[in-house]
Formats: C-alpha cells, sequence, structure tokens
C-alpha cells in the first residue's frame, strides 16, 4: 500500500467509545473521517467529521465521496454508531424496533458496502465492527433482546465478510463490547 498516511472511518465518533476510538487513531497518524448525528466540526485537519445519521443512505455516501475527495483511500471501518435499549421484549414498540433495525443494521450494510468496495479497490483494509457481549453472556439485569437480535446478527455477518475477503488481504473483526462500557444506553451514539 505504500507509506501513505492511513484513513480509518469511525461511526458513532462524537463521544464515549467512539470519541476515544477517535484519539486512539489519531494518536497513531491516522486521518480520521469522523461520523455522528451530532459531530461538530473539528480543528485537526486530519479529522473530517460527517454529521450524518448512518440508518440513512445518504449518509453512507458522504462518508465514501467526502472521504475519498479529502484522503484519497479509505484503510479501516470501525462500525462503532448503535442503538442499545434495554427493555424487556414486551415494552418495545414499533418504533424502538424500526429505529434499532435501522441504526444496528441497515447502517452496518450501507456503510460497510460502500466502504468496502474502495478497500477492495485498493487491494486492502479491515472491518471491525463493535458488537455487545450481551450476545453471549445475557444478564437478566440488563433486557436486551433487541441489541441481542441485531448485534449478534452483526456478528455473524462480521465473520461471513472475513472469510468472504479473505484471500484478498481484507480483514473483518467482531468485537463485542461490554455492556456497562456504553455509556449511552437506550440513545443513538
Amino acid at each position: 500500500m505504500g507509506t501513505e498516511q492511513k484513513v480509518a472511518v469511525i461511526t458513532g465518533a462524537s463521544q464515549g467509545f467512539g470519541a476515544g476510538l477517535v484519539k486512539a487513531y489519531r494518536d497513531r497518524n491516522y486521518r480520521v473521517i469522523a461520523i455522528s448525528r451530532s459531530i461538530k466540526p473539528s480543528k485537526d485537519s486530519d479529522v473530517l467529521t460527517i454529521a450524518g445519521d448512518v440508518a440513512d443512505p445518504k449518509t453512507a455516501d458522504r462518508i465514501v465521496q467526502e472521504g475519498m475527495a479529502r484522503f484519497g483511500r479509505i484503510d479501516t471501518l470501525i462500525n462503532n454508531a448503535g442503538i442499545f435499549i434495554a427493555k424487556p421484549l414486551v415494552d418495545y414498540t414499533e418504533e424502538d424496533y424500526a429505529s434499532v433495525l435501522a441504526t444496528n443494521l441497515g447502517g452496518f450494510f450501507r456503510i460497510t458496502k460502500r466502504v468496502a468496495a474502495e478497500m477492495l479497490k485498493q487491494g486492502s483494509g479491515h472491518i471491525v465492527q463493535i458488537t455487545t457481549s450481551l450476545i453471549d453472556h445475557a444478564n437478566s439485569n440488563v433486557p436486551s433482546v433487541l441489541a441481542s437480535m441485531t448485534k449478534g446478527g452483526l456478528n455473524a455477518a462480521t465473520r461471513s465478510l472475513a472469510i468472504e475477503y479473505a484471500k484478498r488481504e481484507f480483514g473483518s473483526t467482531p468485537l463485542p463490547r461490554r455492556y456497562e462500557d456504553a455509556d449511552a444506553r437506550s440513545r443513538k451514539a
């Protein structure tokens, strides 16, 4: 790939874990494309902020278009944005269901598809999906059917991507995050 400065796309980047990822990647001299509905412009010229909802297909288009125009490459995608609503199954509303699926699954699908296409053109890349440890370690104190359903599906999809693109120097890794680490339960990142 040469000696060019690498570029990471990080969704859910305005606060908490996502903001920490932006800082960590910048500390490693990556340029960063940081996305969140509420993200503010950055004073760092190596951070491109894109305010948008990952559930919106136009946001996915903007990430790739603006990111490639500014930095010319994308090496890493970290799908961190997500919605976690802790309710018993019978208390979820149709709106809860639609919102969680649109962000957790729709956002993953649209952004990953577009970013993976650029990575395949480059001949390399890595996708990291932030999931939840509740997939494998359910907790009666933290009702999480929608999170487990969507993030569990993403865990499987991410493993599938790893196999699908393994021969093309393209990696994909699910990374479960413990539910206690989520500082913003029940709201969008």
